[in-house]
């Protein structure tokens, strides 16, 4: 049995009790599985939250999945901000960033009303598609990318991000286009991730989508993450470049499979 204080809508705290049904090794199993997840993700690029969506929907439910995957990536983000800090392009980010948190609150808003799965569809081939655009990894770069086109892209990322609880790797193949690589890659999109996250947390707050029960398992993850944080950024620094890009590649397709096994049957 766990405690819980929250705050009611009058500014006074009540305590309210939340029986865990589940066994402590599901906390566990949570912890391990954002610390692997999340160390993969620093050495490839992002899509840890990707990797996470099969194995939390058959855990938790699809239900629930969305909102534990963006408060354990919340949580974990100040680490990697912090040890990736001075590779940050900020010019990006102030691009990104403002859509992005805009498209989170209005998803949040949306989130028991609408289906994307034609989205994640189109998105899933997208990312397929990525390893013959970059030749195997061979290729720096597949299209040109102009620093405006982060305002829409924030727009959308966010958007189909709040409601999949994963879309990171979509952003990759941009920033690889426009420059960014390896540890200026991580810290980018880490500083990016975290004002998304702020308000996609807020809006599953502010729209009670967050539960007690759901809170325990985005720390757990969270915790879990910031420990894969840490182990990524050690490896990540004894990586080439090109080593880098074919993890990212590989990452995109993995994550570009999934969300199309994800929609098909949604859709047919």
């Amino acid at each position: 049995m766990i405690l819980i204080s929250i705050r009611d809508k009058d500014g006074r705290f009540f305590m309210f009790e939340t029986l865990i049904n589940t066994s402590p090794w599901l906390i566990v199993g949570l912890f391990f599985l954002g610390a692997s997840t999340f160390t993969l993700s620093t050495i490839s690029g992002g899509g840890g939250a990707m990797m996470q969506i099969p194995i939390l929907n058959f855990l938790l439910g699809t239900a629930q999945t969305a909102q534990v995957i963006n408060l354990g990536s919340f949580i974990s983000r100040p680490t990697r901000i912090l040890i990736f800090w001075k590779h940050i392009n900020w010019k990006v980010f102030w691009y990104f960033t403002p859509a992005a948190m805009v498209g989170a609150l209005f998803a949040s808003w949306m989130f028991s009303e609408v289906k994307i799965y034609w989205i994640q569809l189109f998105v899933g081939f997208f990312l397929v598609s990525t390893i013959f655009q970059y030749g195997f990894g061979k290729k720096d770069r597949s299209f040109n990318v102009e620093l405006w086109f982060f305002i829409p892209l924030g727009l959308f990322v966010s958007i189909v991000g709040t409601f999949t609880g994963g879309m990171g790797p979509v952003l990759n193949p941009f920033l690889l286009n426009v420059g960014i690589d390896k540890e200026q890659l991580v810290g980018t999109k880490a500083a990016q991730s975290f004002f998304l996250g702020l308000a996609q947390v807020g809006g599953y707050v502010f729209f009670g989508l967050l539960t007690p029960l759901l809170w325990i398992y985005g720390i757990a993850l969270g915790l879990g993450a910031i420990l894969g944080n840490l182990m990524g950024k050690w490896l990540l620094k004894r990586m080439s470049k090109l080593a880098f890009r074919r993890w990212l590649i590989a990452i995109m397709v993995i994550s570009g499979t999934v969300l199309i096994i994800k929609a098909i049957p949604e859709i047919f």
